[in-house]
């Protein structure tokens, strides 16, 4: 049994990996289109600023799984000329950035004063945001590994986690580095994207200084991968990896102290907590589904893994469509949360039962390509 194991892991099937990025995916679907963004349950919401909730968990669980499968893509891309090698980082790398940038420009037109649909400036569309982040993040950390494998990619783990922390604090604002204002990765966005390209004035949470933690999720997934396919999907895996996890965890919040848990400056205890709970959920995947072979809930899950980027592409061209069709006064999907959800249900509820409908009109999408065996990759 042992044996089989390592050997779908040496050929790429690792069905928990499958199950973890889809989880990751549906849940960020429900997150990013909720009813309306003025109702909704805590824990559906990213911290204010300081702090954690589950929403929190979400992006860098999508870099944990990017990282995890590079594990096994990188392998076969060592065997490469290094100059095929480098062709498909940086392409890959490009297109991710550039399709992330281009659902920043979507639907690339909007009302201009006169009323009438005029074509969107270009110079003042958002220029990052989560797939650039993915896209830089990856191209990073793969170059990283390709130079100097675990080894440095532990190194520049460590230092990218401690060298972040002097950066802040000696960068921002004296005697408050952290703050909504004061924080270094403001003050760099703004001096090198400039305001009108930035998420809001106040600042760009996929921002160009907070990519440098951010790397390091990717290099954990890739680590973990790694030390998944020589260990087997055994209970030494299972209890080591919980073990790390509730460590890194704790670690985080005692780090928190003096350094707080910030998402949207990616601060490096946000990067320990998210790496810990990233490694407990993934220990109990590989327990449940590996191990105990429980899977037949799993392929709700698959059917969004198999399919990642082109359904989160979908998740944020179908909103913005069904929100750009006007209905009188108002726009198809008002009018569809208002009658099909706020209708009979309270407030809070009715925000969420529309995100999770939603979440299954896209799962539906990857559902029809899986069936129908399309799978599209970048």
């Amino acid at each position: 049994m042992q044996i089989d194991q390592q050997a779908k892991l040496l050929q790429g099937r690792y069905l928990a990996l499958d199950v973890l990025r889809g989880m990751t995916l549906a849940f960020m679907v429900i997150v990013n289109t909720p009813g309306s963004w003025n109702i909704m349950y805590s824990p559906l919401m990213h911290a204010e600023w300081h702090g954690f909730t589950p929403t929190d968990l979400v992006f860098p669980t999508f870099l944990f799984v990017v990282g995890n499968a590079m594990s096994f893509a990188l392998k076969r891309m060592q065997d490469m000329k290094a100059g095929k090698f480098y062709k498909k980082v940086f392409t890959r790398a490009f297109l991710i950035f550039a399709i992330g940038w281009l659902l920043n420009a979507f639907p690339f037109f909007e009302p201009n004063d006169a009323g009438q649909l005029a074509f969107i400036d270009l110079g003042e569309v958002r220029l990052l945001g989560v797939l650039q982040r993915i896209a830089l993040a990856y191209l990073a950390a793969a170059l990283l590994l390709y130079w100097g494998g675990e080894k440095l990619g532990w190194i520049f783990s460590i230092a990218a986690l401690l060298g972040y922390w002097p950066i802040l604090y000696y960068l921002g604002t004296p005697g408050d580095p952290y703050s909504l204002l004061g924080n270094a990765p403001l003050k760099w966005d703004l001096a090198v994207i400039g305001e009108k390209r930035m998420y809001t004035d106040e600042g760009e949470p996929e921002g160009i200084l907070s990519t440098l933690t951010s790397i390091v999720n990717v290099i954990a997934g890739y680590l973990v991968g790694k030390f998944v396919q020589r260990r087997g999907n055994s209970l030494v895996s299972v209890q080591t990896l919980a073990v790390l996890g509730l460590v890194l965890i704790a670690t985080s919040y005692a780090w928190d102290l003096v350094f707080p848990i910030n998402k949207k400056i990616w601060t490096s205890p946000y990067v320990t907590l998210t790496v810990g709970w990233d490694l407990v959920m993934l220990s109990l995947l590989i327990f449940v589904v590996e191990i105990k072979n429980i899977a037949s809930w799993t392929y709700f899950f698959q059917a969004f893994g198999r399919n990642p980027l082109i359904l989160y592409v979908c998740s944020g061209v179908v909103i913005s469509i069904i929100s750009s069709i006007p209905i009188g006064d108002s726009d198809l999907k008002a009018v569809i949360y208002e009658n099909a959800f706020t209708s009979w249900l309270s407030p809070k509820n009715a925000s969420f039962f529309f995100s999770v409908a939603y979440m299954l009109l896209i799962w539906s999408i990857g559902f029809l390509m899986d069936k129908n065996k399309i799978y599209i990759r970048v």
